[in-house]
């Protein structure tokens, strides 16, 4: 499939450039990208939670009561987890909410994603630039030049480009990463994605392995 490329004033340059369409024309597979989406949100997770259980809390061991006579339930002491203050039956432990994936299917859900964006029409590519210093103001005009000011947008790069990066930093709706931080759920989260020119042969190399 051919697509446009653009400058970072939004006019077209005249050249094409042919994208792989052995990665963003496939069948998108839904389950797949369920599965890598699934994953990254898991691994954001710190599972840090935790409630202290009947052995943890603090309070006195002492039996509160007689065993029979009283008509009411057993307790052996007030850190019971019945009473006010007492343990947490069965409650949260630190742990992790990683799982493993493989490689393929992994390739498969990146892959689908950038289908859905080429599929949408929401896959622009724009010839590479650079910025002689980190400056906001530059890249909101790149913003506005697309058409992307108001939207969720994700800027690809082909090599780590320091100055673009920084420039993005302060802008909550606009995210800037190279290849190799690509991954399903940054796509697909994005409303609108930009290839930079560089960028492409090294993602068509990456997913077609």
């Amino acid at each position: 499939m051919e697509v446009k490329v653009l400058d970072i004033n939004g006019k077209e340059t005249g050249r094409t450039i042919t994208l792989s369409d052995s990665v963003f024309a496939i069948e998108p597979n839904k389950h797949a990208v369920y599965l890598d989406v699934k994953q990254y949100l898991a691994n954001q997770r710190q599972g840090t939670h935790k409630a202290k259980e009947r052995a943890e809390v603090a309070g006195s061991t002492r039996k509160i009561k007689k065993q029979k006579g009283t008509g009411t339930a057993r307790a052996g002491s007030a850190k019971n987890p019945l009473f006010k203050g007492g343990g947490t039956v069965f409650g949260p432990r630190p742990r992790s909410y990683s799982f493993k994936l493989n490689k393929n299917l992994k390739r498969l859900a990146r892959k689908s994603a950038l289908a859905l964006k080429a599929k949408e029409s929401n896959l622009i590519v724009v010839e590479n630039f650079e910025f002689e210093a980190p400056s906001t103001k530059k890249f909101i005009n790149v913003l506005n030049a697309l058409g992307l000011e108001n939207k969720k947008s994700l800027f690809v790069l082909g090599d780590s480009n320091k100055n673009v990066y920084l420039s993005s930093r302060n802008l909550k709706a606009s995210s800037v990463v190279t290849v190799s931080e690509l991954n399903t759920y940054g796509v697909l989260n994005a409303k609108s994605l930009v290839l930079l020119e560089g960028s492409i042969g090294e993602i068509e190399e990456n997913l077609s392995k």
